[in-house]
């Protein structure tokens, strides 16, 4: 059986990455999750690990290409018949990349020769709708490692619009994110399969593009079964537009503001980023090709997702401004929704997205008459609960509990803490230490960091350290930090807070809160000595962080027991009894308390 090996997709914005190096070679055996090669993309280099265990039988790009996301790059097989390599220049096979535009630029057909079986038709109709072989199927994408649906927030585009390739089609929100979900393919949106609202499963079909060139909404045949999860309602849109759309989107600002002169040269390039602002490369390069300055592009209106800069923005200001009709705008187009919901209270920051969005508000509270309130879950808890259950279900939970003297920790953060925040622009605080010290247990008994699949363990090489993170509506996601046993206490540190910071505005991408293979939470930021936390599926251990305190303890001095008081932590390591053993989980723990405690001036530089 073979396996494909698909460019993996490494951030809302990212649509291509390029092969800096391959690791393997055809014919070499891989484990599950084995580093196969390594990429680089526009905003990160990173190592892609074999989705199974195998051998590599075909390699499909050389290294230095650069590869569309989702498409094959190689292809995995069980080592009967690995075959020789084939030519870096071929490429993946697409499904969507099927040209049904070909079909139009064919002459109109000659009479059909009478040895023609009759049954052929000698002419297609030009009234014919698109055959089902040329529609391309836009899924609700996956958007971590453990989201399994996704809700419609908003539709981009319209039934019987024309869409260009990683065009934006809709906004969608998870218990984690929210997104835009760009075209798989050119074409022409000819049916919209799930309403704003809705939720839907991860892979189910939600719209429906037509690759043909002459293609304008026709109906989907009736022969076609419809993919509709049961969970969509029968109010489905029809995919029969009732009127062409207008060559510019409806949601393309009408006015630009009037200080941006009609035609400035553009002294740089567009950068990724411009202050708060984030350019997709789709912008980036229609602004250098149509000489747009970094100044135009900032002063527009986006009517993307957190008022990001669209194509379609960019492409209407070309056109105002190639016919002198710039103007400042009065307001943001009343087709765009805002960026915050209106149900966000208002003791979270407005930046800040709610779990639940606008079009469908929080439940509220509701009185039952006696001494009790019945408060609905939002969706987000509703899907921790569910999340927890399953863990609890899947693994067989067993804690173990130990205690570390942290006064050498506790001193040297104290000292520091000024001096790191005045370096670093960010505080210091006990958890990267913390979080330092796991990595530090990680790497003396690997055995802890695994994950189960079926009868198989997976042995993982890199430490990708979850941090549980308080969310200001009280929810909680766990944020990774990928090859954390790479860093120092310093870099835990950065990585630590910045995650934090994006978590809490609501802006981290799905590679931020995926892969992760161990996790620490801090239940003693809250006041408990310890606690015994749910391990975070599919990992199998997950370590609680206690309170610090300072104690009286009994040491030994010149042969004799002395009472002193210490700064005292509780560390408890829960763990998966079908793949971790007590000695091992206990040991690593040990192995932990060991390595706070030898935590000093003279053992540690910040």
């Amino acid at each position: 059986m073979s396996i494909e090996v698909v460019m993996p997709k490494m951030g809302e914005s990212i649509q291509e990455g390029k092969i800096l190096r391959w690791v393997k070679n055809v014919g070499e055996k891989v484990e599950r999750d084995e580093v196969i090669l390594e990429i680089s993309t526009d905003k990160v280099d990173t190592e892609v690990p074999s989705p199974a265990s195998g051998v590599i039988s075909q390699i499909l790009f050389a290294e230095g290409d650069t590869v569309e996301v989702g498409k094959v790059i190689a292809i995995l097989g069980d080592g009967v018949a690995a075959s020789a390599p084939a030519p870096a220049a071929v490429p993946a096979p697409v499904a969507a990349a099927v040209p049904a535009p070909v079909a139009a630029a064919v002459p109109a057909p000659a009479p059909v020769p009478s040895s023609v079986p009759s049954s052929v038709p000698s002419s297609v109709p030009a009234s014919a709708s698109v055959p089902s072989s040329a529609e391309v199927d836009v899924v609700m994408p996956k958007m971590g490692e453990s989201i399994q649906e996704g809700k419609v927030l908003r539709w981009v585009k319209k039934v019987g619009d024309k869409v260009e390739r990683d065009e934006v089609l809709l906004e969608i929100s998870t218990d984690k994110v929210d997104t835009e979900v760009p075209s798989p393919s050119a074409g022409t949106l000819v049916a919209v399969l799930a309403n704003e609202g809705d939720v839907v499963e991860v892979g189910a079909v939600i719209a429906r593009l037509s690759a043909g060139a002459g293609a304008v909404a026709a109906p989907v045949p009736s022969s076609v079964p419809s993919p509709v999860p049961s969970s969509v309602p029968s109010s489905v849109p029809s995919p029969v537009p009732s009127s062409v759309p207008s060559s510019v989107p409806s949601s393309v600002p009408s006015s630009v503001p009037s200080s941006v002169p009609s035609s400035v040269p553009s002294s740089a390039p567009v950068p990724r980023q411009s202050g708060a602002r984030f350019y997709s490369p789709l912008v980036r390069s229609i602004a250098a090709t149509e000489n747009i300055s970094v100044a135009e592009l900032d002063a527009l209106s986006g009517t993307g997702l957190e008022g990001r800069v669209t194509k379609n923005d960019v492409l209407g200001y070309l056109a105002r401004r190639g016919n002198g009709t710039s103007s400042v705008p009065s307001s943001v187009p009343s087709s765009v929704p805002s960026s915050v919901p209106s149900s966000v209270p208002s003791s979270v920051p407005s930046p800040v997205p709610s779990p639940v969005p606008s079009s469908a508000p929080a439940p509220a509270p509701v009185l039952t008459g006696g001494d009790s309130i019945v408060i609905p879950m939002d969706r987000m808890r509703q899907l921790i609960s569910e999340h927890m259950t399953r863990s609890k279900q899947t693994s067989a939970h067993v804690t173990s509990v130990a205690e570390a003297d942290v006064t050498g920790m506790v001193k040297l953060r104290e000292k520091y803490k000024d001096g790191f925040l005045k370096r670093e622009g960010i505080k210091l605080t006990y958890n990267p230490f913390f979080g330092w010290a796991a990595c530090e247990a990680v790497k003396l008994w690997p055995g802890i960091n695994v994950s189960v699949d079926g009868k198989n363990i997976i042995q993982h090489r890199r430490v990708n350290l979850g941090m549980a993170t308080a969310l200001p509506d009280g929810n909680l996601i766990v944020p990774v930090i990928k090859s954390a046993e790479t860093l120092n206490i310093t870099g835990i540190a950065r990585s630590m807070s910045d995650l934090a910071n994006r978590a809490r505005t609501k802006k981290l991408t799905p590679d931020d809160i995926s892969g992760g293979t161990i996790t620490v939470t801090n239940v003693g930021s809250f006041g408990s000595l310890f606690g015994t936390p749910v391990i975070n599926q599919p990992q199998t251990a997950i370590i609680g962080l206690g309170a610090i305190q300072k104690r009286p303890v009994v040491r030994e001095l010149d042969g004799e027991d002395v009472i002193v008081v210490r700064s005292m932590v509780y560390l408890s390591i829960t763990y998966d009894h079908r793949v971790i053993d007590g000695a091992l989980a206990t040991q690593a723990l040990a192995a932990m308390c060991r390595a706070l405690e030898g935590i000093n001036e003279s053992t540690v530089t910040l």
